[in-house]
């Protein structure tokens, strides 16, 4: 095996001496498998201009695709040669190479070309602003770009990321990003995960969304968005999680929300939209998590079938502005485990049959105008403890045999009166 490997590469030389084919990539040979000296070299600067000058590729890991790995690099082999298709930077594993706080992007990084994953995590400490040039030499193979924890990363996302069309994974988590997304970012339409969480992203997000069909989860959590969700989000029709959680985005939800057929998970608290519960809301059969919570939206609960939504698992609607009575639907979510109701200006009595909810865990009604008596056995005071919280409703009272009860009286929720 040996011998066949010499010869092949014997004959690899001559041909290019007889030729004079300089096209040809040049090769290292080691005991493992030869590997394209252009493309170590680059491997080496580049890291280097990460981890600092004092870094020796060459002499640390003379083989870093066979017998001296470096960690946080991987290869494939094309055409008989490795290439680096996999590389993580920052102290992912303890292991790991640490990034130096003056850092630097070479161009030897965008030679990577067969590279697949890319991501840096906590590397950039010092103000940075990622450059716009370079990006598109990944265009081809690059399916994974993250960038977690980077405090150092500021600015705006570079708009030639767009140019990144294979991609499938863009992971943007808890850097300090800013300013507007650009518009680009919608030409990403192999995407299926976009977390873009934890930055400092401003403006409107962009009304270009219908081309990202196979887009799965979509993070846009913390950070400064504003204006009004665009109506194109009801086009991602394969999507199971969008999260747009602490933000500044107004108005009324769009109406297109209810054709996300597949959608398990929505999180829009504290936003500022308004304009009432959207009718939609139940057309979203597939939902297990809607929180809506620290939205002024008022209007009533009662004009939502929720007896549709049999999936959901959490359903939180708390500081909404809600009024009207607590609905009836409810009582029908076999798989509820928690139900946040609590300050809205919810009125009526307490359904007794929340109690018959077979995994409820936690109900919060507190912070209302309910009235009447509560209704719920010892069983599920004594299962709920103190995740029942029922207490800042003025005219609501515990049955007076129950107060004086001295064997239940320490199961009983906090500041509610007895009845007289």
């Amino acid at each position: 095996m040996m011998w066949r490997m010499f010869c092949s590469l014997l004959l690899l030389s001559l041909l290019v001496r007889c030729t004079g084919d300089e096209s040809l990539p040049e090769v290292t040979y080691s005991e493992q498998a030869p590997m394209d000296k252009r493309e170590r070299e680059a491997l080496y600067s580049a890291i280097q201009g990460f981890v600092g000058d004092s870094w020796n590729g060459s002499d640390l890991y003379p083989d870093p695709c066979g017998g001296t790995p470096i960690q946080g690099v991987s290869c494939d082999m094309y055409t008989d040669l490795w290439y680096v298709t996999d590389l993580s930077l920052g102290l992912i594993h303890e292991n790991s190479l640490p990034c130096s706080s003056s850092l630097e992007i070479r161009p030897e990084l965008f030679e990577l070309k067969h590279l697949r994953s890319l991501s840096f995590f906590n590397c950039f400490i010092s103000p940075m602003v990622l450059a716009k040039d370079g990006w598109i030499n990944f265009a081809a193979n690059l399916d994974s770009l993250e960038f977690r924890s980077n405090p150092g990363l500021i600015g705006k996302l570079p708009e030639t990321l767009g140019n990144l069309t294979n991609l499938k994974s863009l992971v943007v988590l808890e850097n300090e990003f800013s300013e507007e997304l650009p518009a680009s970012i919608c030409n990403l339409k192999s995407l299926k995960r976009m977390v873009l969480a934890g930055n400092t992203f401003t403006g409107m997000i962009p009304n270009c969304l219908q081309g990202l069909k196979k887009l799965l989860i979509m993070d846009l959590s913390r950070n400064s968005f504003s204006g009004t969700l665009p109506s194109s989000v009801g086009d991602l029709t394969s999507l199971l999680k969008l999260d747009l959680s602490n933000n500044f985005l107004e108005g009324k939800l769009p109406q297109e929300l209810g054709l996300l057929k597949n959608l398990t998970l929505l999180d829009v608290r504290k936003n500022r939209f308004s304009g009432g519960l959207s009718n939609n809301i139940e057309r979203m059969q597939s939902l297990t998590e809607l929180v809506l919570s620290d939205n002024p939206m008022g209007g009533e609960m009662v004009g939502t079938k929720w007896e549709k939504m049999r999936n959901l698992v959490i359903l939180d609607v708390s500081k909404m502005g809600l009024r009207g009575e607590i609905p009836t639907g409810l009582t029908n979510l076999k798989r509820l485990r928690f139900l946040g109701l609590n300050d809205n200006n919810l009125t009526g009595f307490v359904p007794s049959e929340l109690e018959a909810l077979p995994c409820i865990g936690s109900l919060y009604i507190n912070g209302n105008n309910l009235r009447g008596e509560l209704r719920f056995s010892r069983k599920f005071y004594e299962k709920m403890g103190r995740r029942f919280k029922a207490w800042k409703n003025p005219n609501l009272c515990q049955p007076f045999e129950i107060v004086m009860s001295e064997s239940q009286k320490h199961l009983l929720p906090l500041g509610v009166k007895p009845c007289t």
